[in-house]
């Protein structure tokens, strides 16, 4: 399976080049840093605690930066799982010329709706990824479990508008998430009020306007759209408002399901509002040419 997944993924990622290709040629690493030393740069800079999670794309720790001792997120990845323009090893990690762009397009560390990268490491057998962590703080599934399994719908919609509004960020920098989930958005309540980060990068790409995708799908099979069922194309888009809109459902029903959603045995239910209910079934809409964009949802009624 992780065969499968690694092969998948970099056919993905060789698809994605064209316009963005001289961006990634000029931001290449810095070669003349032995990894040696930048294993130690790195071990002389940050502690590393415990494990957080495993993942398909790495595994990632608890930590802190040694000067100030300000929590981090340290994200290990096997070179094998790294992916670049061309397979290029010269060229900068896809993963991490993402979370950069996605910083520029929210502004400083702590203020971008994505979370931030604030170092990397390219050694030989492996990228380290050093990201800000908000303490505390919990991702979205365990937040909605930790409150019974589903939120209030009041709460629902401002975790849906704040999720709306992150997304657009990153369309604004042309950055094609493909794996907004629940475990991919982090609740950060460090501040006292509960906002949402998107985390992990691993599976995401750049988009064109327009842009139709064949024969992959990179994000959750139990949460692929309707169009990759019936013909094996997508835009990213109308797939990316279709995940929100899973989102949606599992802050509110929870436990989603394709396959089970087209053949009827899921239900909206009838207790939410009419105006939360209709951003469900537009978001969730079979034919992607009937699902909102990201401006006509921030427009919604439930969303003012």
């Amino acid at each position: 399976m992780t065969g499968l997944r690694t092969f998948l993924r970099k056919k993905i990622h060789t698809r994605r080049r064209g316009s963005q290709s001289q961006s990634m040629e000029t931001q290449e690493p810095d070669k003349k840093i032995s990894p040696v030393k930048k294993k130690k740069q790195f071990e002389d800079k940050y502690c590393q605690l415990y494990r957080l999670g495993d993942g398909g794309q790495g595994s990632v720790y608890m930590g802190y930066r040694k000067e100030d001792f300000v929590h981090v997120a340290i994200k290990h990845i096997p070179q094998t799982l790294v992916f670049r323009e061309d397979d290029d090893r010269s060229k900068m990690p896809l993963e991490v010329l993402f979370m950069k762009m996605s910083q520029q397009a929210g502004g400083s560390v702590g203020q971008s709706a994505s979370i931030s990268l604030l170092d990397h490491y390219d050694l030989e057998e492996e990228l380290i990824i050093v990201m800000e962590c908000p303490f505390p703080a919990v991702d979205l599934l365990n937040y909605s479990k930790s409150r019974g399994g589903t939120l209030e719908e009041e709460e629902a919609r401002l975790f849906f508008k704040q999720l709306v509004e992150a997304v657009r960020e990153l369309d604004a920098n042309k950055i094609f998430h493909a794996d907004i989930k629940m475990e991919n958005i982090l609740v950060d309540i460090s501040s006292g009020v509960p906002r949402l980060r998107i985390i992990d990068f691993g599976l995401s790409m750049f988009i064109n306007d327009g842009d139709t995708i064949e024969d992959i799908f990179p994000g959750a099979p139990c949460y692929d759209p309707p169009e990759w069922y019936w013909s094996s194309v997508y835009s990213s888009r109308p797939v990316t408002v279709w995940q929100m809109g899973v989102v949606l459902h599992d802050m509110l029903h929870r436990d989603f399901n394709t396959t089970f959603f087209l053949e009827n045995g899921l239900r909206i239910s009838q207790e939410l509002s009419p105006n939360c209910q209709n951003v469900l079934r537009l978001c969730l809409a079979e034919d992607p040419q009937q699902r909102p964009t990201l401006e006509q949802l921030l427009s919604h009624s439930w969303l003012e």
